[in-house]
């Protein structure tokens, strides 16, 4: 029986990745990865250069996308699988989402220079694809320009709530992310659920409605997670009837303790996402 090994969550340079599609899934070919998703934050760019390079080494792409969703006073992320990204509703939803990340961009880079560091908009922007200007290229060239010590510095004292370049997130709502996915044939997975700072009945009102919407998954276990918190994410899965993904969300080689095809094996008692595509 082949042995199949599934990434359904990565990222690349059309967001927030260090590595091109095509680098991304040489990668990945390098890891033992047979099935990847290619998932970039609201933007589907990246997908037909990683087809190409997966084709070339023979392994299967699923096109992805990770949307960024605002609900009930926070942000979460909706993972999107085989997806047509040529739908128009999907590329329409994707549009709006990153006209308001340029728009947010501006406003970070006001706020940090009212806080004395001129010139962020132009230096975030050396380091971002043409589509995606976000908090991780403005942390990049905060370190590089010695206004903190790292990226986890840079978030504490710049991009959180009352710092100097914070600005929340007004992005998609639960449903139109999930109209989105469904207009475009795929199916919607909760990102990385064990991740957000919810209480657990918060978290189970999130899957109640995400199910209701017609969500088809969770990410039960999500790259440098404890077996413990995969365990639990697991019997959310079978609480809500929702089937099982795992991806790795990896951004880049530097983030060592997150490798491709690398998570926690999932649980036998829950039904993988993938039994319904071959």
């Amino acid at each position: 029986m082949t042995q199949y090994q599934y990434d359904l969550h990565t990222h690349s340079t059309a967001s927030d990745g260090a590595l091109s599609p095509t680098e991304l899934v040489a990668r990945a070919a390098q890891q033992g990865v047979t099935h990847l998703a290619l998932t970039d934050h609201d933007g589907t760019e990246g997908i037909e250069e990683a087809r190409q390079a997966a084709a070339a080494k023979g392994i299967e792409l699923i096109p992805g996308v990770e949307i960024s969703v605002s609900w009930s006073g926070g942000t979460v992320h909706i993972v999107g699988l085989q997806l047509d990204i040529t739908n128009p509703a999907l590329q329409q939803g994707l549009s709006g989402l990153r006209d308001y990340r340029r728009q947010r961009a501006r406003q970070i880079a006001n706020k940090l220079e009212k806080a004395g560091i001129p010139g962020a908009l132009e230096g975030a922007a050396r380091y971002a694809s043409e589509t995606m200007l976000g908090r991780v290229h403005f942390a990049r060239f905060l370190v590089d320009n010695g206004h903190a010590t790292d990226m986890k510095d840079v978030f504490k004292r710049f991009l959180v709530k009352n710092k100097p370049g914070y600005v929340s997130g007004q992005w998609a709502s639960l449903e139109d992310a999930l109209g989105w996915i469904h207009a475009a044939g795929g199916q919607a997975v909760v990102a990385h659920p064990a991740r957000y700072k919810m209480t657990n009945s918060k978290r189970r009102r999130l899957l109640r409605e995400f199910s209701s919407l017609g969500g088809a998954g969770i990410e039960v276990s999500s790259g440098n997670q404890h077996p413990e918190e995969v365990r639990v994410m697991a019997k959310l899965a079978q609480e809500f009837e929702l089937l099982a993904s795992c991806g790795s969300d990896f951004h880049s080689p530097d983030h060592a303790w997150i490798e491709l095809g690398r998570m926690v094996t999932m649980p036998p008692f829950v039904t993988p996402i993938w039994t319904q595509w071959h």
